[in-house]
């Protein structure tokens, strides 16, 4: 029974080890050894640029500022935005916009993205599309920068970075999910550079229109779904830091955790459905999408296992005790940075264990979510988000 016990302890650790620290370091020395490379060019293919927008009456304004400003021709630049059964005013908002070229379509009844972006598609002009969010702001050259890898016809998909802005009272948890996000855009830098990322950043991704496929309407993730869709057909989803959008960090712990509840019940989903992504044969990506994506998915569990057999094993072994001792500071930490996520100050090592944990929290709601059937398409901003300005 003990080495059984053993058995179970040391594989927890190790699956840890290599989702944080082994896999990365190996994607990371894999396209440093044998990067491959891509054909940019400088060109201007014609682009739609597609915003789907509930209830954003409060920042559509300054998004369409931000989108008709951008360093590309207008006359190549199709701006479209889609408002999902806004109740609020944001399509007469935007359709103020429609004086300088902005097309705006109006639904009546919220669906939920995937539902639009099937019909909205259609009617796109643009051999390139852009999709965006309402709440970013894209910088002047982005979109230029999107469309370069595109002169490579082995590129179907071309994602942006997010860069997460944390004010000078940025919060423990905002903090912390800055160092995860950079830690994470790492991870998809290094799988572009050797083939493909697993998914794109949805604040700002760009595909072939050609290549679209209708997404299922009760899709989560169109941002994982649709990029895994365009690999399966033998294209590359590229990582592009050049293109970068800038959105504030969360600024609390719920929403943080709501944002990331719904993001791991969409890759339950994704996995359910998906079933080709876990054949080797049938998914070239099979190591990255395994080595990227299970092991966060299996940490609340892995975390447990690791705790629960070094709790019966301590007794009778120094080398346990020791491991306890660490785990027990690691959870230590994590509740000091719980209790301090509130205040102003920046405490890095506290912010990392808490956010480690939070996700992991995260992941047994969304798979509660996820086998009850009871995450929404539909994207409800926490209230805290919905009343502050930006």
């Amino acid at each position: 029974m003990q080495g059984i016990i053993e058995f179970l302890f040391w594989t927890s650790v190790l699956l840890l080890a290599y989702a944080f620290l082994g896999y990365p370091a190996l994607i990371c020395f894999w396209a440093w050894l044998r990067p491959r490379p891509v054909s940019r060019q400088w060109w201007e293919p014609t682009v739609t640029l597609v915003v789907v927008a509930h209830n954003e009456a409060a920042r559509i304004d300054a998004r369409l500022a931000n989108l008709t400003a951008l360093d590309y021709p207008r006359h190549r630049l199709q701006i479209l935005v889609a408002s999902d059964g806004s109740t609020d005013g944001t399509a007469e908002r935007a359709r103020a916009w429609e004086r300088v070229g902005v097309d705006v379509v109006a639904f009546d009844h919220r669906r939920g993205k995937p539902a639009v972006l099937n019909d909205v598609l259609r009617l796109g002009r643009g051999e390139l599309v852009v999709l965006a969010d309402a709440r970013q702001r894209f910088a002047p050259d982005a979109v230029r920068a999107l469309v370069a890898p595109f002169a490579d016809p082995t590129v179907g998909a071309v994602s942006g970075e997010l860069i997460l802005t944390c004010e000078k009272d940025q919060s423990t948890v905002g903090e912390g999910v800055g160092l995860y996000w950079r830690y994470e855009k790492l991870i998809r830098l290094s799988e572009s550079r050797v083939d493909s990322a697993v998914r794109a950043t949805g604040a700002i991704y760009a595909i072939r229109r050609s290549l679209f496929e209708p997404i299922p309407e009760d899709t989560i993730l169109d941002d994982v779904w649709v990029p895994m869709r365009i690999a399966r057909r033998g294209y590359r989803v590229l990582f592009e830091p050049g293109a970068r959008a800038w959105e504030r960090a969360p600024a609390t712990a719920a929403q943080e955790f709501a944002r990331k509840v719904r993001t791991l019940t969409g890759n339950f989903q994704l996995f359910a459905r998906e079933r080709w992504l876990l054949n080797p044969f049938r998914n070239r990506l099979w190591l990255q999408t395994v080595s990227h994506k299970m092991p966060r998915l299996l940490t609340p569990f892995l975390l447990l296992a690791a705790f629960g057999t070094d709790l019966l094993l301590a007794a009778g072994s120094p080398v346990h005790r020791w491991t306890l001792t660490g785990q027990v500071a690691f959870y230590a930490a994590a509740l000091c940075g719980h209790a301090l996520r509130r205040t102003p100050r920046r405490v890095r090592v506290l912010a990392v264990p808490y956010v480690i944990c939070l996700l992991s929290v995260a992941t047994l709601v969304a798979f509660f979510r996820f086998i009850t059937g009871r995450q929404s398409v539909t994207w409800d901003k926490p209230f805290a988000l919905r009343s502050r300005r930006v």
